[in-house]
């Protein structure tokens, strides 16, 4: 067993929480935010300023979050955050005082949010269960999973990681395992935020460059769509039904894509948006792709 893990717990305070609120079932598995590191200052920072976030969201409808465990474990928070955020409507009651019911709500708001955020259930870093049960460590990727698709702008502190122990009860006793786990993003990630911000700021500060850069763009791409005698004159256009991006995808990565598998003249919406998640789809299973991208 790791020591440190040991001497965390040979504290009577930490040891009685532990053994009251963490209760583990042979063949469980739970993660927890080691309590040593768990006030560490950018992890406090960020817990602010998510609360500063949802209270401000949420404060014409007088809705004061005070501790990200305690107040969005039953699900009501989250309901009205996405309402708001999203223009979401919810199938599911207001308030739920049963567990049954909070498990239920959960249960349909976790998957609204899964939907709208086009994630895999591999890519969930949370669960109905660690939700109810106010593990923070799922809360917080949770919040910050939706602050970054609804408000890409809010300035949460980068690189915001924390030490997680991984608890397993085995036939021979508890098996624990330490490892760092980032939260709002790894420095690989930080380096795809900084040209997501170089671009953001081109477009806000510098529009009358877009057209430099869209040539640039424009001239990569008719470079290998050449080779398939096609032509691309307007990005925005062009790119909207996934076609193009398909076939650029597989002349880059150096291979043809069955006509079975997409619409090569889609005629419908439907048939766009399939071409297009497929073509995300590829992108990151490639490893080309590290973050959320409406497809719509």
């Amino acid at each position: 067993m790791d020591p440190d893990f040991l001497n965390v717990f040979t504290q009577p305070t930490a040891h009685n929480a532990f053994l009251a609120e963490n209760v583990i079932a042979p063949g469980e598995k739970k993660k927890l935010i080691n309590p040593t590191t768990s006030k560490n200052p950018k992890l406090e920072e960020l817990k602010l300023l998510l609360i500063d976030w949802i209270n401000t969201t949420l404060k014409e409808e007088h809705i004061v979050v005070k501790s990200l465990e305690e107040d969005l474990y039953d699900g009501l928070v989250l309901h009205h955050l996405l309402e708001n955020l999203g223009s979401l409507k919810l199938d599911v009651d207001k308030i739920a005082l049963t567990e049954k019911k909070q498990r239920q709500k959960l249960s349909v708001i976790l998957e609204a949010v899964a939907k709208c955020l086009q994630l895999e259930e591999s890519q969930l870093k949370w669960s109905v269960e660690s939700i109810l049960t106010k593990d923070l460590l799922s809360t917080l990727h949770l919040l910050v999973a939706i602050a970054q698709h609804f408000k890409p702008n809010l300035a949460m502190p980068p690189n915001v990681q924390v030490e997680t122990i991984t608890i397993e009860k085995t036939s021979r006793g508890l098996k624990t395992t330490s490892a760092v786990e980032y939260i709002t993003g790894s420095k690989e990630n930080l380096e795809v935020q900084s040209q997501d911000d170089a671009f953001d700021e081109l477009f806000s500060r510098a529009p009358d460059k877009l057209d430099a850069v869209k040539k640039v763009f424009l001239q990569f791409v008719n470079q290998h769509m050449e080779k398939l005698g096609l032509n691309v004159k307007d990005i925005e256009s062009q790119f909207a039904d996934g076609v193009i991006l398909l076939l650029l995808i597989g002349q880059l990565e150096g291979y043809f894509l069955n006509l079975r598998d997409f619409f090569l003249t889609p005629a419908s919406t439907t048939e766009m948006l399939h071409n297009v998640n497929l073509a995300l789809d590829l992108l990151t299973d490639g490893g080309l792709l590290n973050f959320s991208v409406n497809s719509e």
